[in-house]
Parts: structure tokens; sequence; C-alpha cells
């Protein structure tokens, strides 16, 4: 359905929300190197329950590895530092959807690769910093999916 790519995630649990979120979606998960934490961590495990066996989880040493290997249709990031917002792209089948570290976000250098159109933003208070990550991943994923009737769901 949809790519999830983490690039540099940091906090085990946000992961393991993400795979439980993954397994219900039939998104595939794609990690990013350097993790800040070990797959098979605790609280990993315990976030994602027992959906670790349903969901794809794949792990690379680059975003450019990444690309390379997966070749998502489109990629686009998703940051505060977005002109557009994620309600307002009209989304396909093999998307890939980009998230930053938790207490960083997505580097400059990232979004200037994909360039302005590509990069985009949830509506939240101008006075907040950003959304929890497994929540923001959730936002998407189901927006898109919305877009695309919920297909192959029950």
């Amino acid at each position: 359905m949809f790519h999830i790519v983490l690039f540099e995630p940091e906090i085990p649990a946000n992961t393991g929300n993400i795979i439980r979120l993954c397994a219900n979606t039939g998104s595939q998960l794609h990690l990013i190197r350097p993790l800040g934490f070990e797959m098979d961590d605790k609280k990993l495990r315990r976030a994602g329950l027992d959906y670790h066996e349903f969901a794809a989880v794949q792990e690379y040493d680059s975003l450019e590895n990444f690309v390379e290997k997966v070749k998502p249709k489109r990629m686009f990031g998703v940051s505060t530092k977005g002109q557009r917002y994620v309600h307002d792209v009209h989304y396909e089948e093999g998307d890939a959807f980009l998230f930053g570290p938790e207490t960083r976000g997505l580097p400059a250098k990232v979004r200037e690769n994909l360039g302005q159109k590509y990069v985009l933003r949830i509506p939240m208070r101008p006075t907040n910093r950003s959304l929890n990550l497994s929540n923001a991943v959730a936002l998407m994923v189901y927006e898109a999916w919305r877009q695309l009737e919920f297909k192959e769901s029950v």
C-alpha cells in the first residue's frame, strides 16, 4: 500500500507503535540507520505487541540506499517546515512518507533534496513544536488511505 520511512528514529516505543500501524494498514516500514535503539529492544516489542510478525520491516544504511532498492513512486517528507498541508495532496498506492528523528525532524538537506513541493506539514497550533512521531505517521497513513477509500480494509 504505502511505504513509511523513518529516518534515524530514536525512540523504540514510537517505532513499535508504527510497526503495529503498518500491520493494520498494509503499509511497509523502512528504517534508515543509525537507529537510536536495538531492534530487540523491550520497549519496541511492548509497543508493537504481537504485530511484528504481520509487518514488513526493512533496514537501510542510508536514505539513498532505500530509494535505490525500493524505488518508491513518489516520496513525501513530513515536517513542520513544509509549506503544503498533508490533506492538499492526492496520494497513490506506492507513495512513500518520510519522517525525521523525534528530537530533530527531517534535516534541511533531506528536505532540499525532496523539493518544496514534496515536503508536507500537518496542521497544528502555531505555538507548538510538533506532534508525536507515531501520531504523525498514523495521521498521514490514514489520510492517504482514506483517499483510496480504505482499499483492502474491512
